[in-house]
């Protein structure tokens, strides 16, 4: 357990000594300030076009454009940006020591290959909570703080939802904590193709290559792909959005959540069993 943890402190090292660990912080970054940015020129227009189809029947008083309904709106346009960054770190952890010939050298050491692997995961893992909490500080607190409080208004497929501005917090906790296994899910499937793959380019290509196709098929209305679509991890991403129903779908979210774990299990078993029949040459 000692050599474990003292080999995930020095896989974590690994990653904030690579350039494209701080990109990825950079690009979440200059993505939420220009979302920002936007909604602070010209989100009123957004909020009269969102809600245009209501002014008949429903009157819309006070702080409308407020600090969650900005965190509502970063949250659903980088859930599907984020991947990206997620697996241009994770899927150089194996593959890029291979390439680099440095995996030979790591297995000298006093540690099994399963313990070289849940290392790694264990480090994707943190790297993807700083992702996570990173965007969560600057979609919720620094919306707040810029665009102030108020009652969130969501449209999803049932019509308006209006929730209290005391009723919000927690189900972006809960939120944020679903958006972070299924991006968990990204980081477990860029590691199990990096344990097959010699350089890093791979197996980054290779995990955006899964989500466009598994969302491309959840998205399109063929009846042959309809008993595949609920088991795709790709359409339990947005589960997230579920919280934001009144009453909130619990039974629902279960399933999408026990679903992104069997997945991030199954990764990790590939990752693992192709990792120990690797032969490892330099």
């Amino acid at each position: 357990m000692t050599m474990l943890l003292k080999n995930t402190r020095n896989e974590f090292i690994k990653i904030l000594a690579k350039p494209r660990s701080y990109i990825g912080l950079a690009a979440l970054t200059l993505l939420i300030v220009i979302i920002l940015f936007a909604m602070k020129a010209d989100g009123k227009m957004y909020i009269s076009f969102v809600t245009a189809s209501f002014e008949q029947t429903l009157s819309f008083n006070g702080n409308v454009l407020n600090g969650n309904l900005i965190a509502f709106i970063i949250l659903q346009m980088l859930i599907v940006h984020i991947p990206l960054l997620v697996a241009l770190v994770t899927g150089d952890l194996l593959s890029g020591e291979a390439a680099m010939g440095t995996l030979r050298m790591l297995l000298t050491k006093p540690i099994s290959r399963n313990q070289v692997v849940f290392s790694k995961l264990i480090a994707a893992a943190v790297y993807t909570l700083i992702l996570v909490l990173w965007m969560g500080f600057l979609a919720l607190f620094v919306g707040r703080w810029i665009f102030g409080t108020g009652d969130l208004i969501v449209l999803n497929s049932d019509g308006l939802v209006i929730l209290n501005y005391t009723d919000v917090l927690w189900r972006y906790g809960l939120a944020f904590l679903v958006a972070y296994l299924a991006l968990m899910t990204v980081s477990t499937l860029s590691l199990a193709f990096s344990a097959f793959a010699d350089n890093s380019i791979g197996p980054i290509v290779s995990t955006m290559a899964v989500i466009i196709l598994f969302t491309i098929i959840g998205t399109l209305d063929v009846s042959v792909f309809d008993l595949i679509k609920p088991w795709l991890f790709t359409t339990h991403m947005a589960s997230w959005r579920s919280y934001f129903n009144d009453p909130v779908p619990w039974s629902a979210i279960y399933n999408s959540i026990y679903i992104l774990l069997a997945h991030n299990v199954i990764f990790v078993l590939i990752a693992l069993v192709k990792f120990r029949k690797k032969d490892i040459t330099s």
